[in-house]
């Protein structure tokens, strides 16, 4: 425990288990008010419980949180097995509110107006049903009506979709905002390097790319992949992606989307996202080296504004698709936290999606600190 946080995570044979391991371990804090549960998908339709269970037990009323296909905590992984983790913390009375769930429209902001009014939420911590097809309009309309950084991850679950707020869970989005007076940072780090120039779609139809630079897209694509992979295309299915450059962004993010289709005969590539006539893109190429030494540049940068202080606690939502499917190994992203931040609660999971300044994107890593 540190300056009014507290984490752990629990394993077992179901969600009885797990969450006794998981209480075990955890420290309670006195007075906490504010605590996020994340739970693998074997755990899923007992979410509901566990949060009762963690609500009667600890004292803290307000829980939010989701399901991953695996769990994080202080300098550990669980993945693909049932497990727990959360986090628990104290803050000033009034410096947190929970949002949600939003399906349909904001109106559950009209709801926390009073709140609103009193308060600036700097960050919010919001999870998303993947399936929910009005998700990304409604984290555009969201921070458009607060005003907030709103950071986060979509579900994974090979079962129930479920997202928490207070009692309820269910579709949608959802989440908790926080006081501008609580002290936050937060870093984005991706999973992979472009490996060619900027180009311009031409000519697009929905998320079908037909034209890159008035010319073929397939080409551009074997030109960028190089000789070796462009002779045997069937080899860079999960290795190469669609790289989406985001407009008017000065620090070089991009929203990485799956190449899902190719088509031989027209030079026609299809691509996991939406695309328009205009729209910038840039092939990349998933790499677990490239992606470690970003993740330890987002670390180094977050250490520098932290002013070499400690967190107090940390939430971090990385990509189904990082882990051990890119680095070959558990637990090489909550090392390197820990080797340049130093041990604190940390609570995050495996998502679906990641989400960072109301955007959703893909096979990255979000940290959010506490200071």
């Amino acid at each position: 425990m540190t300056d009014g946080f507290a984490s752990a995570i629990g394993t077992g044979t179901d969600w009885s288990s797990a969450a006794k391991q998981c209480l075990d371990n955890l420290t309670l804090v006195p007075g906490a008010n504010v605590g996020l549960l994340y739970v693998t998908d074997h755990l899923a339709d007992q979410m509901g419980s566990i949060a009762t269970l963690l609500r009667g037990v600890t004292g803290v009323r307000d829980w939010v949180g989701t399901v991953g296909l695996g769990v994080v905590g202080t300098g550990v992984e669980q993945y693909d097995r049932p497990a727990i983790s959360v986090l628990i913390g104290r803050l000033p009375d009034g410096a947190a509110q929970l949002l949600g769930p939003l399906t349909d429209g904001t109106a559950p902001l009209d709801a926390v107006q009073p709140w609103l009014r009193d308060h600036a939420p700097l960050l919010m911590l919001m999870h998303g049903d993947p399936q929910h097809a009005r998700l990304p309009t409604l984290l555009t309309d969201v921070a458009g009506r607060t005003g907030g950084f709103i950071v986060g991850g979509l579900t994974a679950s090979r079962g129930e979709q479920a997202v928490l707020c207070g009692h309820d869970s269910g579709p949608g989005l959802s989440g908790v905002m926080f006081d501008a007076d609580i002290a936050v940072a937060t870093g984005l780090t991706q999973g992979c390097t472009p490996i060619g120039p900027v180009r311009t779609i031409t000519k697009a139809d929905a998320h079908v790319v037909m034209e890159i630079d008035g010319a073929s897209p397939l080409e551009a694509l074997k030109a960028d992949i190089g000789p070796e992979l462009a002779g045997d295309l069937r080899r860079i299915g999960g290795l190469i992606m669609a790289g989406l450059p985001i407009r008017g962004d000065d620090r070089g993010d991009r929203l990485v989307r799956d190449l899902t289709a190719i088509d031989l005969e027209r030079g026609w590539i299809a691509i996991g996202e939406n695309v328009s006539d205009g729209q910038p893109i840039q092939f990349c190429r998933r790499d677990a080296d490239a992606a470690e030494a970003d993740m330890v540049r987002m670390l180094e940068g977050l250490k520098r504004r932290l002013g070499g202080d400690a967190p107090k606690a940390g939430i971090y939502v990385t990509c189904v698709a990082r882990g051990a499917r890119l680095f070959g190994r558990e637990g090489v992203e909550t090392d390197l936290i820990r080797r340049h931040l130093g041990d604190f609660p940390l609570t995050g999971f495996f998502a679906g999606g990641e989400i960072s300044n109301a955007q959703l994107y893909g096979y990255t890593g979000v940290l959010v600190l506490f200071g």
